[in-house]
């Protein structure tokens, strides 16, 4: 499925409101998750949405990028796999990994 990453977004939004704010621009989504701190909970003013149709990621990005949410301007790309992630230090030293 297509994925949004989306930024920007007020740190006070929730999964929902992203969600209903995409589909209120036309496009139907099949989630919405807006991405917090681990620690605080708080959110880190960034996120994802899932789109139902693959041919319209495009007609997505270009008809939200630049718009408000929230009194915000938000940017709108195509979310890129996330690469892997290097082994913590102190993993290091209990597994032997480099």
């Amino acid at each position: 499925m297509p994925k949004l990453f989306v930024g920007n977004i007020p740190h006070a939004s929730s999964d929902m409101e992203l969600q209903q704010w995409v589909e209120s621009q036309g496009f139907q989504v099949e989630s919405a998750q807006i991405i917090r701190d681990r620690s605080t909970g708080q959110s880190r003013g960034f996120g994802f949405v899932v789109l139902n149709e693959e041919w319209k990621l495009k007609d997505a990005i270009n008809a939200l990028n630049g718009q408000r949410m929230g009194g915000r301007v938000l940017t709108v790309n195509e979310a890129l796999p996330q690469s892997p992630r290097p082994v913590p230090r102190h993993e290091e030293r209990r597994t032997g990994t480099r």
